[in-house]
């Protein structure tokens, strides 16, 4: 089995995500861990393995590293695309691909004058009943599709500091959905509107942003997508999809750590709570995801998950972004 040496741009949350899935994995490796601040890389490559260093180009040019993995913030996202690409080094990037739509239309031209292999992150592409959803919809079981529903309410708001640095609620968090939605029903959206409260965290209003959101999609066909969003959630970490059609309905359901049902004095048809956040729920959607990257690379094929995939949903939720603060309707000419 062919084996890929990474090079892991970040040091942060989701490296700590990846550097568990990067082991666990026969064909990868964990070559460089890349930080410019040297203790933070150091902290993950004596956890996971690896090398750090805290000079991209010596990162980039190490010789055991085959592909790159960026794991930074968003913000950064551009200037490391640049320089993998530059290096000649396919990529697998973190959602989302900016928080700029010009940026990450500087990210299309960038791949297209350094044609690397490239993947975006959207890891809830790769959770096996959501895979299963959507294929079952563009197999055409449920016939036209009439409405599609995303539901995705997170246990507890961030840390202010994160959501300052967020680039606000529809692109930090919508757009996982908005990705779904479009994926599934292939299609993009002819017009979107989204109303926004901040009901948790006074902080978050304080800063202009929301933590609780409706968002609506129309799209080319007709079909209707209802998005509804909440940085609150007091049993978990709830994650439900629905595609309703001509021919029947589909749904995905909220996942436990066990699935026992208890009957007793005090409560009947008792469950236990939900999976607590999107470490536990997409834990496995992880290791999907580079699956594909890993075998895309070495098939030779183009990942799955794109980078024009990730401009469209940073527009999209963009756009939505506009709707909410506008209060009116915004029509998508892009499409």
């Amino acid at each position: 089995m062919q084996t890929l040496g990474i090079a892991l741009l970040g040091s942060g949350r989701m490296a700590h995500v990846y550097g568990p899935k990067i082991n666990a994995h026969p064909g990868l490796r964990l070559s460089v861990v890349y930080n410019p601040n040297l203790l933070s890389a150091e902290a993950i490559a004596a956890q996971y393995g690896g090398q750090a260093l805290g000079d991209l180009d010596q990162a980039l040019a190490h010789p055991d590293v085959d592909v790159v993995l960026i794991a930074t913030p968003a913000n950064t996202h551009l200037e490391y695309v640049i320089a993998a690409a530059q290096a000649g080094k396919p990529i697998f990037c973190e959602k989302p691909l900016d928080q700029s739509l010009d940026r990450a239309e500087q990210c299309l031209d960038v791949l297209k004058a350094h044609p690397v292999p490239f993947m975006l992150g959207f890891n809830r592409r790769f959770d096996p009943n959501i895979t299963a959803l959507q294929r079952a919809v563009r197999a055409g079981e449920l016939g036209p599709l009439s409405f599609m529903m995303s539901t995705s309410r997170e246990p507890a708001p961030p840390p202010i500091a994160y959501v300052k640095a967020s680039g606000g609620y529809f692109v930090d968090a919508t757009i996982h959905d908005i990705d779904l939605m479009c994926w599934i029903a292939g299609e993009r959206p002819v017009e979107v509107f989204a109303s926004g409260s901040c009901l948790t965290d006074p902080a978050i209003g304080e800063l202009g942003d929301y933590d609780t959101t409706m968002t609506t999609l129309k799209m080319p066909s007709g079909c209707l997508v209802h998005i509804n969003n909440s940085r609150r959630c007091a049993y978990g970490f709830d994650q439900r999809i629905e595609a309703f059609g001509e021919a029947g309905m589909l749904q995905t359901s909220n996942q436990r750590d066990e699935d026992l049902i208890r009957w007793g004095a005090q409560a009947t048809k008792a469950h236990a709570p939900l999976k607590h956040f999107f470490l536990e729920r997409y834990d496995a959607s992880f290791s999907h995801a580079l699956d594909e990257f890993y075998n895309a690379i070495t098939e030779g094929r183009a990942p799955s998950c794109t980078v024009r995939d990730g401009r469209d949903a940073l527009a999209i939720a963009l756009a939505c972004q506009e709707a909410c603060k506008s209060g009116a309707l915004v029509k998508l000419d892009w499409i």
